[in-house]
């Protein structure tokens, strides 16, 4: 009888120690090493999947290699091809993660329910099928391809997936799953690698794609080795929270597509609408114009979006002026307000000063600097900004307008949702034709124009 070997693994981050130890040297974290079993069995006896389709294992130089004429399977749902870069690879493993609670397993079951030309295999270990079916009923169901299992061994699920031949397999979750050829409870470090090393085998060789959802920590990580993250082509996050309706997903990896889009959904009682126009949630319709308020023509990978940003300049009440933004950067508010300060002779170093970007999202794009500054302006001088007035330009440490890149879409989309002026850099002035566009076109040089512009 072979000896029993075992490992220490720690439950936060999956790193492997040959003993206990008290305290993970790779994530810090106090008395989080559990012992497993390693030892595995032959692996050759692991005929889960069909043989037939497996592809011989020998070198090939590159230039042999054949490509094949296989699409990408272009989902109903047009956020989640966005995201994934226009469609499900053959073959891929997508990681999708999220809090509990916040629609993973709703935006999973709506995608499999509305694909009547695919077979699709939906494996839930966490909910009965009467469960399910409920959920479904709330959807609608659109499809008679839909297929459910409930089951969390993985030898059982390949049993089911060599008699049904789906094209598109969802697990819920991955944590659930076991599988044999380890003596570890589910949910285990180990269990977790092995169990996804399962799927990401039977996906590379049948050309199957399969969705595996994921729980994530109380960081808001990944639960699971970080290997995990590694092994499959695609990490997707679903984002939000609880106490609004809005949804938002992004890629955090992806092999096949860009990491820069964003997903938008509204939670409904029927499930998750797309949100086709960001606008229309980011940009608040306002009956009176306010001051501090003002638009940003923003890009989100290639998706042009108007945004809105709110700024609160008052007198610091406690002697030390505040600095807080919300889904935009700290460290360059602190930046826009020194140039303010300095170059353009604007007093802001007793004042307090808080940034707020509408709709709850994080906000990367430089081109909503020049909306920043004017939203600070306009709460500092307590003048509002013409609602119908946008911004797209990033503001140099010397107070001048920079231009930024794609500025016709960015212009095109301010024209789509009425906007009537948008001010940009004048460095953007050589690839603009304004009589292309109903839209008023300024170009600004510096930031003292802008303000002699809106201001007066």
């Amino acid at each position: 009888m072979a000896k029993v070997k075992t490992s220490f693994f720690c439950q936060n981050c999956g790193t492997q120690s040959p003993k206990w130890i008290g305290k993970c040297p790779s994530c810090g974290e106090w008395n989080t090493y559990v012992e497993e079993i390693i030892q595995k069995e032959d692996k050759n006896v692991n005929k889960v999947f069909s043989s037939s389709s497996q592809r011989a294992n020998k070198p090939t130089p590159v230039k042999e290699i054949t490509l094949s004429n296989e699409q990408r399977i272009v989902l109903p749902d047009n956020e989640l091809n966005r995201v994934l870069g226009g469609g499900i690879v053959p073959g891929s493993l997508i990681l999708f993660g999220g809090e509990p609670g916040i629609g993973k397993s709703t935006l999973m079951l709506q995608i499999a329910l509305s694909m009547p030309f695919h077979k699709v295999l939906y494996v839930s270990g966490e909910e009965s099928d009467q469960q399910i079916r409920m959920r479904a009923e709330r959807i609608g169901i659109k499809s008679n391809s839909c297929y459910i299992l409930t089951e969390t061994s993985t030898q059982n699920i390949f049993k089911q997936i060599e008699l049904l031949e789906p094209e598109i397999l969802i697990i819920d979750s991955i944590q659930t799953l076991h599988t044999s050829f380890i003596d570890s409870s589910p949910g285990s470090i180990s269990q977790i690698r092995e169990c996804t090393g399962e799927l990401l085998k039977f996906a590379k060789e049948s050309g199957k794609p399969v969705f595996l959802i994921g729980h994530i920590t109380k960081d808001g990580t990944l639960a699971g080795p970080k290997v995990l993250e590694h092994m499959v082509d695609a990490v997707l996050q679903f984002e939000g929270d609880r106490n609004y309706v809005y949804r938002l997903l992004r890629s955090h990896k992806n092999r096949f597509g860009s990491t820069n889009e964003l997903g938008i959904y509204e939670m409904q009682g029927s499930g998750l609408r797309e949100v086709n126009n960001p606008s229309e949630i980011l940009v608040t319709n306002r009956r009176d114009p306010v001051s501090g308020v003002a638009i940003s023509a923003m890009l989100e990978g290639i998706r042009p979006m108007m945004i809105e940003i709110q700024a609160l300049v008052s007198t610091a009440a406690y002697g030390t002026p505040q600095r807080s933004a919300t889904g935009f950067d700290l460290r360059r508010l602190s930046m826009l307000l020194a140039v303010l300060e300095k170059r353009c002779g604007f007093r802001l170093g007793a004042k307090d000063v808080f940034l707020n970007i509408a709709g709850g999202i994080k906000v990367e794009d430089p081109a909503i600097d020049l909306a920043v500054v004017c939203a600070i302006l306009s709460s500092g001088e307590d003048i509002p900004v013409n609602p119908k007035f946008c911004f797209a330009a990033e503001v140099g440490l010397t107070g001048e307008i920079r231009p930024v890149n794609r500025v016709d879409q960015r212009i095109s989309e301010a024209e789509k949702l009425g906007f009537e002026d948008i001010f940009i850099s004048a460095y953007n002035n050589k690839g603009i034709d304004p009589r292309k566009f109903a839209i008023r076109i300024h170009f600004i040089n510096k930031i003292e124009e802008l303000f002699s512009e809106l201001f007066g």
